[in-house]
């Protein structure tokens, strides 16, 4: 069993934050928050905060991009990172740190991971594909593949967030007009357009599997009346919120189909991908993404540039080496 940082051990760590080296209080609280947020990293790959390698401190950074966390946030982590482990160091804790010579995220170009066209086109039609199935050719299987198609349309078509797509309201969705309002980060709202197929399949959902779900069984009893009426866009069964863990198995199980292991951020990400891939500008992309900087945007055209030069390759005569 790994070392591991003690309770006393951080508490100390948090005081000499907060003493020798002057932190707002409020510093200190996202630092703490910080590193238990590492720690929870370290523990899905088998290691803790004393065994922690260099390779982990710069996937922990990765991953954060690959979130969409801002480089503000990201840079906190960092100096909360390195905080702890010279502290580590001095202590004589640990031998080397981790956190050294990371660099800096102003420095980092993290291209987002994205799905190819038929790789997308694969893990939107896995939903009903199952249903099609026997085994799941069945009412309730056949809601909750309208709901799953549904909801993938809508993180491709809009590039939504997870916390979006938990959070959207029936009210917010204007079918009729081919947009839904979305609120983001910091409670800001944006309308975000739907194409034909989002169009269709939430016409799908809200008119075959929607009513289902919401009059499903909850506990062996019929679902109230209150728990019917969610002002939700997206239910479970028995009208009940759906979580965010559903929804990354949903996703993870439809990508299966395409042979990839997506998250819904690669979804978004996608959305994002093959609009600049056809020439969309960066500012509605932006707009659609509901980045508050257009630098965060740009990362895209990086994508943009090496389907280019891919395609470049593959069909100009004089590119390839004779």
């Amino acid at each position: 069993m790994p070392a591991e940082v003690t309770d006393s051990e951080l508490k100390s760590f948090i005081e000499y934050l907060s003493v020798e080296r002057g932190l707002a209080p409020s510093s200190v609280v996202a630092y703490k928050t910080d590193i238990r947020q590492f720690a929870e990293f370290l523990g899905r790959h088998g290691r803790a905060l004393l065994t922690a390698r260099h390779d982990d401190v710069r996937e922990f950074v990765r991953q954060l991009f690959s979130n969409d966390a801002d480089g503000r946030s990201v840079a906190r982590k960092l100096s909360a990172l390195r905080h702890l482990y010279r502290y580590l160091l001095l202590d004589k804790k640990i031998e080397i740190d981790p956190a050294l010579n990371i660099e800096s995220p102003k420095q980092w170009k993290v291209l987002p991971k994205a799905l190819a066209r038929d790789e997308m086109e694969s893990t939107l039609a896995a939903p009903l594909n199952r249903h099609s199935s026997p085994a799941g050719n069945t009412k309730l299987a056949g809601a909750l593949a309208h709901r799953d198609r549904a909801m993938l349309e809508v993180f491709y078509a809009g590039a939504l967030r997870v916390s979006e797509t938990v959070n959207a309201k029936l009210e917010d969705l204007k079918l009729e007009a081919g947009y839904m309002l979305v609120r983001g980060k910091g409670d800001k709202e944006r309308v975000v357009p739907l194409g034909k197929s989002a169009q269709d399949a939430l016409t799908e959902y809200l008119t075959k599997a929607r009513p289902d779900l919401a009059a499903g069984k909850r506990n062996g009893a019929t679902a109230s009346s209150s728990i019917s009426s969610s002002p939700l866009l997206f239910i479970a069964r028995g009208g009940r919120k759906l979580t965010r863990q559903r929804i990354w198995q949903m996703v993870r199980a439809a990508s299966a189909a395409s042979g990839r292991a997506a998250s819904p951020h690669m979804l978004r990400h996608s959305c994002a991908t093959h609009m600049v891939e056809n020439g969309a500008d960066l500012r509605t992309v932006q707009t659609i993404l509901g980045h508050a900087d257009i630098s965060t945007t740009q990362v895209y055209t990086h994508l943009a540039l090496d389907r280019l030069r891919t395609v470049y390759q593959k069909h100009h005569p004089r590119a390839r080496a004779r």
